[in-house]
């Protein structure tokens, strides 16, 4: 090989190393995540608390990651990113172990709380530096592939619940060492240490003023999400699936939503896209229904079921910032994207609670009633709204999300390109 050769691939790997370590310690972290909400859900029911309560300790983490888009960006200026980074992983790791150590739902949803602040911090720090690494022209792809490892780590990290007893040490020792471990990577950087993160603005009236639709399909994606994360595995418990079915159930959702995103979002850069968000709404609503007459018949129909419903509803929040960025000037988009997905947030924190109080009142399988109705009610908003203005002639492309943070929204191209031709935002 030339040395013209041999300097190429010494560039090309000093470009994209940093880029692998990353998504290496990106994956060991959501796989670690994967386990950790399953196993608490499963390790809940067993310690026989109510629905209700683990509804709460749920939403807690959700609170917490909210919480935590504020808290963190001041802590990782004042810091630096690797010191919060390890800070935060540390008590992250800790508090897996903690939960182990002590089953009380008060304590648990503290640590929750805690667990959530952290992880945001982390992803923070990941995106951040993604950001800075990532060649220009690969922007898009690696958004992508970002958003797909995301979803396929947590899938995975739900079969590792199966290596120990659920009430023993293992799966939450599991959790520790899996957060302990993705610090590595990060901290043996020799990148550059990124620009801090300013926290993001919500800007609930302009978000609603720009799309009604979008803003609300943002929220019931997390009160959906929240719910199944927070919720997916007590429903399956409670329903007498067994943890393997368990964990199929959750992965095969999260597997759903990570495979057929894409499909439908590139259906909806060829036709009206408020059309495909309201059908993606109402088959997802229809899914969740004949889930829950397959749960009587037999558990590997609820897993195809929950593979499509996962399909349908993982898209909802990405088609809901597909359809706000149709109508924003590239400018606008990354602090309207922002906003969104920390609505998305504020759903997510009340998901879990209202549906572990439907699942108290009524039976497990009311979750999928929960479901059902939270999407018949987006449904329902769309339809009462109806057209109030024209599709722009030239919308932006669809994009796969994910709920990590906002830092990652600067990799997403549509913050960097042209604006449509339509300048004026509308109501929809």
């Amino acid at each position: 090989m030339t040395a013209d050769g041999v300097s190429a691939l010494r560039g090309a790997a000093a470009q994209w190393l940093p880029l692998a370590s990353l998504f290496a310690g990106t994956g060991i972290l959501l796989v670690g995540i994967g386990l950790f909400f399953t196993a608490l859900g499963l390790r809940a029911g067993l310690a026989e608390f109510s629905t209700a309560a683990t509804g709460v300790v749920m939403s807690a983490y959700f609170v917490g990651f909210v919480a935590g888009t504020y808290i963190c960006p001041a802590l990782i200026r004042r810091v630096g990113h690797i010191r919060a980074f390890a800070a935060m992983a540390s008590i992250a790791s800790t508090t897996a172990i903690v939960h182990a150590m002590i089953v009380d739902p008060w304590v648990w949803g503290l640590l929750r709380f805690a667990t959530g602040v952290c992880l945001v911090g982390l992803y923070i720090v990941i995106e951040s530096w993604l950001n800075t690494v990532a060649p220009n022209r690969y922007r898009g792809r690696i958004f992508s592939a970002y958003v797909a490892l995301t979803l396929v780590a947590m899938g995975l990290g739900q079969f590792l619940v199966l290596a120990g007893d659920v009430l023993g040490f293992v799966p939450l020792g599991l959790v520790s060492i899996l957060l302990s471990l993705a610090l590595v990577p990060v901290a043996l950087t020799r990148t550059r240490e990124p620009q801090p993160v300013d926290a993001p603005h919500l800007g609930l009236r302009h978000l609603y003023g720009v799309s009604g639709i979008a803003t609300v399909g943002a929220f019931a994606s997390g009160m959906l999400n929240g719910a199944f994360y927070g919720l997916g595995a007590v429903f399956a418990q409670r329903i007498g699936l067994s943890e393997a079915a368990t964990a199929a159930f959750v992965a095969a959702t999260i597997f759903g939503g990570a495979l057929l995103q894409w499909p439908l979002g590139h259906w909806s850069d060829r036709h009206d896209r408020r059309r495909v968000l309201l059908a993606a709404c109402a088959g997802a609503a229809l899914l969740a229904v004949a889930a829950r007459f397959a749960m009587e018949v037999a558990p590997a129909l609820l897993i195809v079921a929950a593979f499509f419903y996962g399909g349908l509803v993982f898209s909802v929040y990405g088609l809901s910032v597909a359809l706000v960025n149709d109508r924003l000037h590239a400018d606008q988009v990354l602090e309207a994207t922002s906003g969104l997905l920390l609505l998305h947030g504020l759903g997510a924190a009340l998901g879990p609670t209202l549906a572990g109080l439907v699942m108290s009142v009524f039976a497990p399988g009311a979750l999928l009633a929960y479901f059902a109705a939270v999407l018949a009610a987006v449904l329902a908003y769309g339809l009462w709204r109806g057209r109030e203005a024209e599709v722009p002639a030239e919308k932006s492309p669809f994009m796969p999300m994910a709920s990590s943070s906002h830092a990652v929204l600067a990799l997403d191209p549509r913050a960097h390109e042209a604006p449509p031709e339509n300048e004026e935002p509308a109501n929809r």
